[in-house]
């Protein structure tokens, strides 16, 4: 969990990804300079800060720490500053250890959230043909469960109950899954008559659902904080927020920029460009529901597109390249498989 202060804004990332600890420390010499959350880099993502700077950009230079003899006042102040981590440190400043909220707590805060979450099971899955040809793509599994199998999981965990599953392709065989599965949780199935899209199905639930609510495809796995992209939505008051993870693309060549009358201006040798992809994952607001054409194919990004014509704010919340794993294409299914390890 320890860098030092030459340590890049997306190096920082890399290692948050990797510890999942939320937080990573910055020191010298063994003596702590500051702290990096998964916050701050989100802040200086949307603040559109180059991640090639270093890492004291964003760091917090006067971060909470504590003597490391008072470590059993750690959890009363974590709770109360509402922060993940607190570094003890020795009268030098000598980074010792750090503490976490304990798990008590975390479930404690995780069971505030009861937020509907909409699945889109309704797809084809062209893109994972043979298997699709077979099963629907929400039941392909994922070691031994199926993939949306997984997503729900991952919503229980935080307090959600109430699930609606829209559904198309197969969708008897999906029915029948959720029906002899021993599960207390609420599924509503949203039925399409047709192929409606991401946004088209949304339409269906005019009416139903009547507060903030999750969207999620039937094929992507994100593992972050769903309490913290709410509580974010809500801060922003946001009317949509799409859920983005932070992708690199090295392009294994040297670039060249052209000057004028087709000089060579510079040459940069293998650059890593960094963008903000869509996962697949949103939350919106059931008023945006009214302005989806009923009846019709309607993707959730053209719903954005439309948010942001009328002047409504849609959202971006930054997750790191880890915490988003794809199955939509048969090569990306196979590292989701290798990342979670159930080969």
């Amino acid at each position: 969990m320890l860098i030092s202060e030459d340590t890049t804004v997306i190096q920082a990332m890399e290692k948050l990804d990797k510890t999942a600890k939320k937080i990573v420390l910055v020191e010298r010499e063994g003596k702590l300079r500051g702290t990096v959350t998964d916050g701050d880099i989100r802040r200086w993502i949307l603040k559109k800060g180059d991640l090639n700077d270093s890492v004291t950009k964003v760091m917090k230079t006067n971060p909470i720490t504590l003597h490391e003899s008072q470590n059993d006042q750690a959890q009363i102040i974590m709770k109360k500053k509402s922060i993940e981590a607190i570094p003890l440190v020795d009268k030098y400043n000598l980074i010792k250890s750090v503490i976490f909220k304990n798990d008590v707590v975390k479930d404690e805060e995780k069971k505030k959230m009861n937020t509907s979450v909409v699945i889109m099971a309704g797809g084809k899955g062209t893109r994972l043909y043979p298997y699709t040809k077979i099963l629907p793509k929400p039941l392909i599994p994922i070691g031994d469960i199926p993939i949306i199998e997984r997503i729900i999981n991952n919503f229980t965990e935080c307090g959600c109950n109430d699930f609606f599953l829209t559904v198309n392709h197969k969708k008897g065989m999906i029915k029948s899954y959720f029906n002899e599965l021993n599960h207390d949780y609420s599924i509503q199935y949203i039925e399409e008559d047709k192929p409606l899209g991401t946004g088209g199905s949304l339409s269906l639930l005019c009416g139903t659902i009547s507060e903030t609510f999750f969207v999620s495809n039937c094929d992507v796995l994100i593992y972050a904080d769903y309490t913290d992209i709410l509580d974010f939505h809500n801060e922003q008051k946001n009317k949509m927020t799409v859920v983005a993870s932070l992708r690199k693309t090295v392009i294994p060549y040297g670039v060249i920029e052209l000057g004028d009358n087709g000089a060579m201006k510079n040459s940069v040798e293998k650059p890593i460009y960094s963008h903000l992809i869509n996962t697949g994952m949103y939350i919106i607001e059931p008023g945006l529901l009214e302005i989806i054409p009923k009846d019709t194919f309607y993707d959730l990004p053209n719903l954005a597109e439309k948010c942001i014509e009328i002047g409504e704010k849609v959202g971006v919340y930054p997750v790191g390249q880890k915490s988003w794993l794809d199955m939509g294409q048969i090569e990306e299914m196979e590292n989701m498989l290798n990342q979670l390890g159930v080969m």
